[in-house]
């Protein structure tokens, strides 16, 4: 009799577990395509990409220019606002292509935040090489 009770509590967490871990993927999932979709129109607007090259080199050096901050062009954070789901906060940052993008202040502490980045390199006038890239978290 004990070790039937074992093998069905066995059984019953796995699927209880299996539930849970369905759902945290399936929103990680969502929250990734979200970020992909909103920094792939970016990369590819040639205005958005002109304001984010356009940015002084001393303005993203070290460890960057984020969202919160008064330099970071307002066009791309309108654009990044528009774009996400009401469900979701998000903030960007803009970092030297070969530096580490840290995560901004303004995110949650424990939460799950979800990081996501593209390169922006040159449009037809200018070759400077950055990245921006986006945080989200659920609200």
């Amino acid at each position: 009799a004990f070790i039937a009770l074992m093998i069905i509590a066995g059984v019953l967490l796995i699927f209880i577990n299996k539930g849970y871990l369905g759902q945290k993927s399936e929103i990680s999932e969502r929250v990734y395509q979200v970020q992909i979709s909103i920094l792939r129109e970016i990369q590819l607007s040639d205005d958005l990409r002109g304001e984010i090259l356009n940015l002084a080199d001393e303005k993203i050096a070290d460890p960057g220019v984020s969202s919160d901050n008064p330099d970071f062009p307002q066009s791309v954070e309108n654009n990044i606002a528009e774009r996400s789901p009401e469900y979701l906060e998000c903030i960007s940052r803009i970092c030297e292509l070969d530096k580490v993008c840290p995560q901004p202040s303004g995110s949650p502490e424990g939460k799950d935040v979800y990081a996501q980045s593209v390169a922006i390199t040159a449009n037809s006038e200018i070759y400077s090489a950055r990245q921006i890239k986006l945080f989200c978290w659920t609200k």
